[in-house]
């Protein structure tokens, strides 16, 4: 099968941005395009302004284009038919249908999915009103675990021993979904799916709480790291055959095939593997470090998926060392965030490390400034975690936001072999 030779990549985020910088690294791909991209994805790619929730919009763009790939970002574009609208274009898309994306999008949904294919997850229940939210939180008890039905950008959760807070949390969400707590440490695993085949990347770990030492609120995750050293060497192979082949079996028999990035967040309990959540696209920000690290052509990959033909493809291949990505976050994340800074040091070099821009915007002086929350995450990579650890820290060292914070943690305890 011909590698595709020009993608487009929807969205604006640094996982856009990664994906557009893995894309750029492949030598068969002449030209990579993204839509609307933000100041990072434009120095490796061509940006086009596009409303990335218009599928209709998004289709025209890569018809015009003449691409030969399309890659969705943002799972609000899954749920909101982008894929379908590409497809129906005759393009080729690597994401899922709205219909196979509400397995991210309703997490009412995928618990149903779970059920049916019998994925080991964590006992839910499906609440409408504040009396059943009460009886729900009564009957797992603290730590009590509330999540938003839809989609929240990362934010829609809260693990609490307080029941105030997790009541007020349910309140403001509309239909929730209230979990028992689950232990152990989580893992992040993306898996490449045609809707058939299943090749699983290597495993992940991010942070979501805001604050060192897994202090404050949940945020859309504040760093990452792969691969996991602390891991049991049998992990992917048993995720693969427990969780991620069983949803993707289930889809296909319910006559809608997830074709995508199917992502599995996981608790290694002590009972065994659990799944906390999925997601129907590449997360933010462990795709920062895992595309850092892998040398498989990502373009020929996301076509195969694509186009149905994953089965053909050899496994992945993965450079030995390890890559850690740490997130620089804006004054107020991950409340209202201050906008509109300048950002510096974008252009210093250091050896083995990156920028990933995320929240940023172009102002009218032409300079890089802060537009979102999580403004970009700096990569290191090394032979292993510590000194990707240090390669990233130093090139963070380099940054300049007013106001801007980050965590000191992020892989700490697995460098020092403390998981």
């Amino acid at each position: 099968m011909a590698e595709p030779s020009s993608v487009l990549v929807i969205g604006s985020g640094g996982r856009e941005h990664a994906l557009v910088l893995a894309l750029a690294r492949d030598p068969q791909v002449r030209a990579v395009h993204a839509a609307p991209g933000n100041p990072g994805t434009a120095e490796a790619a061509t940006n086009h302004p596009v409303d990335a929730l218009d599928g209709d919009a998004v289709a025209a763009l890569a018809t015009r284009l003449g691409v030969d790939l399309v890659v969705i970002g943002p799972e609000a574009a899954l749920v909101a038919d982008d894929a379908d609208a590409v497809r129906a274009a005759g393009v080729a898309c690597f994401g899922p249908s709205a219909a196979a994306a509400r397995l991210e999008g309703s997490k009412a949904f995928a618990k149903e999915v779970m059920a049916a294919a019998g994925v080991p997850t964590a006992r839910a229940h499906v609440c409408a009103t504040a009396d059943e939210v009460a009886a729900a939180l009564d009957a797992f008890g603290p730590p009590y675990v509330v999540k938003d039905d839809g989609l929240a950008a990362g934010k829609g959760v809260v693990v609490t021993s307080d029941r105030d807070e997790a009541l007020a949390h349910a309140a403001g969400c509309g239909r929730v979904v209230v979990e028992e707590y689950l232990d152990g440490p989580e893992v992040s695993l993306f898996a490449v799916t045609d809707g058939r085949t299943v090749r699983a990347l290597q495993p992940a770990q991010d942070f979501k709480r805001v604050g060192d030492g897994d202090t404050g609120p949940n945020t859309g995750g504040m760093g990452a790291y792969t691969p996991l050293p602390w891991a049991p060497p049998d992990l992917v192979a048993e995720v693969t055959r427990t969780v991620l082949q069983p949803t993707v079996d289930e889809l296909s028999r319910r006559g809608t095939p997830f074709a995508g990035l199917l992502y599995a967040g996981l608790a290694l309990t002590r009972h065994g593997v659990r799944v906390i959540e999925f997601n129907a696209r590449f997360g933010d920000p462990e795709t920062q470090p895992l595309l850092a690290l892998l040398r498989t052509p990502l373009a020929r990959l996301l076509h195969a998926a694509a186009t149905g033909t994953l089965d053909a493809e050899p496994e992945l291949v993965w450079d030995a060392g390890s890559a850690v990505a740490v997130v620089v976050a804006a004054a107020g994340y991950p409340g209202t965030p201050r906008t509109g800074d300048p950002v510096g040091g974008l252009d210093v070099a250091v050896e083995g490390a990156s920028v990933v821009q995320a929240g940023t915007a172009a102002d009218a002086r032409g300079r890089v400034v802060s537009s979102g929350g999580r403004v970009l995450a700096v990569v290191g990579t090394g032979a292993d975690l510590a000194r990707a650890r240090e390669r990233a820290y130093a090139r963070l060292a380099t940054v300049e936001l007013e106001g801007s914070f980050h965590r000191t943690d992020i892989a700490a305890a697995a460098a020092e072999k403390q998981v």
